[in-house]
């Protein structure tokens, strides 16, 4: 950033008075400019033993799968935008449930909020940001073609507790040992790892 958006004048890296890390500081209205963590918000649509999924249509990871999530916005909650996500993603009316899964990932400064939720119909198609949509059965989920771990890890632990008969809340770190490879870490809350 290198200019302030609200006065349009300069800004400088600066640590401000009674904060500890760099802010962008605005030279003429002393505004500070946080940058803070992305949130995406979604949901884990279900229809009896199978969970709906969209093929992505867009970058990143254009082809692969995933759950019904993306960036919420300005002025919704968080279920608002898992609503609206799956609405626009999966054309999916769902009922929203319970917070499942909250994934922190630091390298890329986003926390993932995604809720269990129960389809209303089976009327669902393509959005315009899926190539297509689908049911799959836990047996079916393409487990190798996932675009992102946060979908992967939500998804194994959904399957374990349905197979225990109850749900609960976990929260976790996703930490990428190698990008490049894809090879990551988890670390759940409550873990010793």
């Amino acid at each position: 950033m290198k200019f302030c958006s609200e006065c349009g004048c300069k800004v400088i890296a600066v640590v401000p008075d009674g904060d500890n890390r760099m802010r962008q500081v605005c030279t003429a209205c002393g505004t500070i400019h946080y940058q803070n963590p992305k949130m995406v918000t979604g949901t884990i649509p279900v229809w009896q033993d199978k969970v709906l999924l969209c093929r992505r249509a867009i970058q990143p990871r254009r082809g692969l799968w995933t759950l019904p999530a993306g960036f919420m916005e300005n002025c919704e909650s968080t279920q608002e935008g898992a609503l609206r996500e799956t609405l626009e993603e999966a054309n999916a009316r769902v009922q929203v449930e319970q917070l499942y899964t909250t994934f922190n990932l630091p390298l890329i400064s986003q926390v993932y909020l995604l809720f269990r939720a129960r389809l209303q119909d089976l009327d669902f198609h393509p959005g315009s940001e899926s190539l297509e949509v689908a049911l799959f059965g836990e047996e079916e989920i393409p487990w190798e073609e996932l675009a992102f771990p946060v979908v992967r890890e939500t998804l194994k632990l959904f399957f374990e507790d349905r197979r225990c008969g109850s749900y609960v809340h976990r929260v976790g770190d996703i930490y990428w040992e190698s990008r490049r490879s894809g090879e990551y870490r988890v670390v759940m809350l409550g873990d010793e790892s």
